[in-house]
């Protein structure tokens, strides 16, 4: 079944973001690898692709696990919770509709 991961970041953790990164990416390629992944990626705080020191407000992240605890238990060991980055994670059931 597909899970929701939605992160809400800490004021202020960009450099925290940063630091974490290449750990928080390995762990997704991993999952983009076992053709678990349908998509990735953090919520910018400013309304476009890049922005700069505003950071980031969030992740979303979407994909396949057996079950809700081992989505959550994934989850739980994001390098970007480790590093203070995230405030909050929920991990809800995802069901997709589109694309088809």
């Amino acid at each position: 079944m597909l899970y929701a991961i939605l992160c809400t970041d800490y004021p202020d953790s960009l450099e925290r973001r940063k630091a974490a990164r290449p750990a928080h990416l390995q762990r997704l390629d991993a999952l983009q690898e076992e053709g678990r992944l349908v998509l990735a990626g953090p919520h910018p705080a400013l309304d476009c692709e890049d922005p700069g020191e505003a950071g980031f407000t969030g992740s979303l992240i979407v994909a396949e696990f057996q079950s809700l605890e081992q989505a959550q238990s994934w989850a739980d060991e994001d390098p970007y919770s480790h590093a203070g980055v995230y405030a909050s994670v929920v991990v809800k059931p995802f069901r997709r509709v589109f694309p088809r």
